[in-house]
């Protein structure tokens, strides 16, 4: 599925299967770092070493609808008690940036990602897209989870206007729900009747404005005299 709008385009798998894995040899990938951390400007290099696996830093942007859930660092691990966890908004366009290798897929780099932040969500809840420029257009791309960020990040070149990471919660059709715990989907349901009662106490509030105001107009036309 293919939208396109304000000189942006999303695509799902429609780009990725434009753009097949090449693989390249180890002098082709030496060639390529030296040229990488040339135009590199942020200091954030790659490292090749001897047996053919590349370390360096990716950036990845949040784009987070849902809030998602942190645990305390005195409570890691899968036994926290839910007391330890908060659930809250992540900040919108938040970026963040790992160290990794050439041989992380994209579901590690999730993984790792959540872990970083303590983030308690299940990493199935996710997905990593890349998005890139084209002809004055925007492409935002999701990954599989077997692709390697740092090979995407190799060939396009370290300026992320050429390309750049997105982590996002998987598409409403595509949310797993049974990857939810109990405490996040009531959690969830708190949020929505907080959303639902402020939309309604707006609402009420419109509604009495017009009434107000009908009422103000009809007593004018019917004022005797």
């Amino acid at each position: 599925m293919v939208t396109v709008g304000s000189n942006r385009v999303d695509l799902e798998d429609v780009e990725k299967e434009r753009e097949p894995h090449v693989y390249l040899s180890k002098e082709e990938i030496k060639e390529k770092i030296q040229s990488y951390n040339s135009s590199v400007t942020d200091k954030l290099k790659m490292t090749l070493n001897a047996n053919g696996i590349y370390t360096g830093f990716i950036k990845v942007q949040m784009e987070l609808c849902r809030p998602i859930t942190v645990q305390s660092s005195q409570s890691q691990g899968r036994c926290a008690p839910s007391n330890n966890q908060t659930a809250f908004y992540l900040p919108d366009g938040c970026i963040n940036t790992l160290h990794i290798s050439s041989t992380n897929t994209v579901r590690e780099v999730i993984e790792a990602l959540l872990k970083k932040f303590l983030v308690a969500d299940n990493p199935a809840k996710f997905a990593l897209y890349k998005r890139c420029h084209k002809e004055d257009q925007v492409y935002t791309c999701k990954l599989s989870d077997r692709e390697h960020p740092l090979y995407l990040r190799l060939v396009a070149g370290p300026r992320t206007e050429m390309l750049s990471f997105v982590l996002r919660e998987h598409e409403t059709g595509e949310v797993m729900w049974e990857a939810f715990s109990i405490p996040e989907l009531k959690n969830f349901l708190r949020i929505l009747d907080k959303e639902e009662n402020e939309q309604l106490q707006i609402l009420k509030k419109r509604y009495a404005t017009y009434r107000e105001r009908l009422e103000e107009a009809l007593g004018g036309v019917w004022k005797p005299g």
